[in-house]
């Protein structure tokens, strides 16, 4: 890989799905707090439109589509937040912690496709990052439950952004402290937020689409589609791919 010195790493869906059991999570919170008018499922579907963004929007648009606001703001005094929004995060969590707190679910978890081209990129000498929107303790409890606490060269999390993605911040942090130029970095993704953030920073990017992210990046995602993966199984032929396109090979 003579052009390609670096990759960053998305987490949550890129290297372990996650994203599936922040659903479910949510899914769990809302039918707690309106259990006569919402299911699990149909709180699951909603996600796949905000999957990648922060919480905030992620909590407000799903109390929005399922009338949420008023029992969650019922909460906020006993829970002592500031927001109808905090309220259903919290509750939330509460469901999630209790997900992700089970190394078995974890692994179980795993996208085996992506961790294969984490471990190649390791054994080519090149550096590698992460860059996720998950805050740090969260983050580093999944690497190390997946055997990867010290894997990375450098690790980004929404505790050191301002602005997380689609902003690109923390993919140039990620250059930055890489020591390696934008264009010779490639960044693994799953969600169009995360997309846009890598090429917004000047990297360049794969995307793989899993259930919850395919159908936003094929209809949002500024991506060719040549480098938006719908097979895992696909995923370093298209890495090699883009290696082998003439705009890399100098």
């Amino acid at each position: 890989m003579p052009d390609i010195n670096a990759f960053v790493f998305d987490l949550d869906g890129t290297l372990v799905q996650t994203e599936r059991l922040k659903a479910r999570s949510y899914a769990k919170a809302a039918v707690a707090l309106c259990p006569e008018d919402v299911t699990e499922d149909d709180v699951m579907e909603a996600y796949k439109d905000v999957v990648g963004e922060s919480r905030q929007v992620v909590a407000t648009t799903l109390m929005e589509r399922f009338g949420l606001e008023a029992v969650s703001a019922e909460h906020m005094t006993e829970i002592g937040v500031d927001a109808p929004w905090q309220a259903f995060v919290q509750v939330r969590l509460g469901y999630y912690h209790d997900l992700v707190g089970d190394p078995n679910v974890l692994r179980e978890n795993r996208w085996p496709h992506s961790l294969a081209l984490l471990e190649r990129a390791r054994e080519n000498q090149c550096a590698v990052a992460l860059a996720t929107t998950s805050r740090r303790t969260q983050a580093c409890h999944v690497l190390d439950v997946l055997g990867h606490d010290d894997t990375f060269d450098f690790v980004a999390t929404a505790d050191d952004v301002a602005r997380t993605k689609p902003h690109p911040e923390i993919y140039r942090m990620c250059a930055v402290e890489l020591g390696v130029a934008p264009e010779r970095i490639l960044a693994i993704e799953d969600s169009p937020t995360g997309t846009e953030a890598a090429l917004a920073a000047g990297l360049h990017c794969i995307a793989f689409g899993t259930p919850f992210t395919e159908a936003r990046l094929q209809a949002e995602s500024s991506l060719d589609d040549r480098w938006i993966v719908t097979d895992p199984n696909d995923l370093l032929n298209t890495v090699d791919t883009l290696l082998e396109e003439p705009a890399l090979s100098k």
